[in-house]
């Protein structure tokens, strides 16, 4: 078994379960490049964390707009579905907090790639959103 950090807080069988299931209907929302249901499980401003092609880190913030600008470019336009298959870790820091790294197979058009990725989700008014997405190899964009 992973060890994962002691954050002070032992989440609850109801807590793994909602944050399994926020991500199953993003997933979904994903799959049909849905972006503007993506970004109804937000907040905004959503904060990004990448490298450039330099192996700089690169940080920023996107509004509502910006975020439904670039993913709609970065998905395209829905004529195939997307797959994907994920194992999710997530780290709980508290029952409104959470660090989730997934490793990710994502099927497009009989092509697969492999991701890995972060976010920091927080619950508000008894529904998760994602306020950080983190993964590498996309700081040019930002």
């Amino acid at each position: 078994m992973t060890h994962l950090p002691d954050t002070g807080y032992a989440p609850t069988a109801e807590d793994r379960a909602s944050l399994d299931s926020w991500f199953a209907e993003y997933d979904a929302a994903s799959g049909k490049r849905d972006v503007e249901r993506m970004a109804d499980m937000a907040v905004f401003p959503l904060n990004l964390v990448s490298d450039d092609s330099a192996g700089s880190g690169r940080s920023a913030q996107w509004d509502r707009r910006q975020f439904v600008t670039t993913m709609t470019q970065v998905m395209g336009d829905g004529s195939q579905d997307i797959t994907f298959e994920s194992t999710r870790t997530p780290v709980f820091l508290s029952a409104s907090m959470a660090v989730v790294f997934t490793d990710s197979t994502m099927t497009a058009d009989g092509r697969t790639q492999q991701l890995r990725y972060a976010d920091i989700l927080l619950k508000r008014d008894g529904a998760w959103a994602f306020q950080t997405m983190i993964q590498g190899g996309w700081g040019d964009n930002l």
